[in-house]
């Protein structure tokens, strides 16, 4: 997922992925309150870098410890097809549930309304599937 938003990044710079803009303020807020202006369009590095990336990689973890449990729970055949299948609607939700809701409160800026238009939306939700794509392919890998 980090991958594919890599070019995102350094298109339009935080603004332009949503989890990394939500992590960038989220880190701010917490431990460099005097970059606390969310609306700024800087690439960061040192620190702030590693507070964003050390919350998407939690988030991502987390998702990803969740999803051997709830496939078992839900699926009734696990395949290599129906785990990949089911990981990018997993990827789906995850971006419905968990950023769509939450973004503008964070940022400031609409998912639906961004100042750099829908793209960073596409990019984001296109992440989000290729997590889950690759995380039912884990998981049917380590489950054989």
């Amino acid at each position: 997922m980090t991958l594919t938003e890599i070019p995102s990044w350094k298109k339009w710079g935080l603004q332009g992925v949503f989890e990394w803009h939500e992590n960038e303020i989220i880190t701010s807020r917490l431990f460099f309150s005097r970059f606390s202006n969310a609306k700024r369009n800087t690439k960061k590095t040192g620190d702030q870098f590693r507070g964003i990336f050390f919350f998407h990689f939690l988030n991502g973890a987390l998702a990803g410890i969740a999803f051997p449990y709830i496939s078992i729970f839900l699926l009734h055949s696990v395949n290599a097809l129906s785990l990949s299948l089911f990981g990018v609607v997993y990827g789906i939700i995850l971006w419905t549930i968990t950023l769509v809701p939450i973004h503008k409160p964070i940022t400031g800026y609409s998912p639906w309304n961004h100042p750099l238009g829908h793209l960073p939306a596409l990019a984001s939700f296109s992440g989000h599937l290729v997590y889950g794509f690759a995380l039912g392919l884990l998981v049917a890998i380590i489950s054989q």
